[in-house]
């Protein structure tokens, strides 16, 4: 059996995202250092955060929504127009953050790309996932790119339907297990998992240890190799 195609997440697998939320949730802790210490502060957040992931879904306009509703609700509906014009600018400056690829990301898609159907698949905002895989310079390495409301079992099936020769011929590499390996291994797909230094607690899994179709990488740099290595 021969590897047809191969799937990649794009934030925190092949640029940076979550240190960009980390330093706006920093910023936003500051803005309300007089109402509520960090710790609860930031367990608010996350509580409305997964509130509205079915209102908003995943990206830097949903998180930016939340953070007002949070601003909000701890001000009981009087924040300060100042707070309000600041988390809209730290918005905005997500949204504009330039995107560099990580180590290894580059060379490693290049190798890829020569041998098998690279399919971009990722969660979040749709105009905000295409300015980033733009400006990433990666664009033309990807054979399709895939941006979904979620991440299931039965979305990877049919990416790799769409975009290959079904999940059984297919490898997905990403940062989150919750996300990126546990419903790929369901659908019936090869997984890697390449770990970012931070993971957003929403995407918090344990691994698959001893799956037969599982491997956990120390880079993205040997992706290539373990792909060559299934056939």
């Amino acid at each position: 059996m021969r590897i047809t195609t191969v799937g990649l997440d794009a934030d925190d697998t092949l640029w940076h995202n979550e240190t960009l939320f980390r330093l706006t949730q920093e910023r936003f802790c500051d803005l309300l250092a007089d109402r509520a210490d960090p710790g609860p502060l930031m367990a608010r957040l996350a509580e409305v955060e997964a509130r509205n992931l079915r209102l908003y879904g995943y990206g830097v306009k949903g998180f930016t929504l939340s953070m007002i509703e949070t601003a909000m609700e701890l001000t009981h509906g009087e924040a300060p127009a100042s707070v309000v014009r600041e988390i809209l600018a730290a918005g905005r400056e997500m949204l504009t953050e330039p995107v560099e690829p990580l180590p290894g990301v580059e060379a490693a898609l290049e190798a890829l790309s020569l041998d098998y159907r690279l399919v971009l698949v990722t969660k979040g905002d749709l105009l905000h996932q295409e300015q980033k895989l733009a400006a990433s310079g990666l664009g033309d390495l990807f054979a399709a790119v895939e941006i979904v409301s979620e991440k299931t079992a039965s979305t990877y099936s049919a990416v790799f339907d769409r975009h290959g020769s079904g999940p059984g011929r297919a490898v997905m590499c990403g940062n989150s297990v919750r996300s990126d390996i546990l419903p790929a291994l369901e659908a019936g797909a090869f997984a890697a998992h390449v770990p970012y230094p931070m993971t957003w607690a929403h995407e918090h899994a344990e691994p698959p240890v001893g799956h037969p179709r599982f491997a956990e990488l120390a880079s993205i740099r040997d992706l290539p190799a373990w792909v060559a290595g299934l056939g």
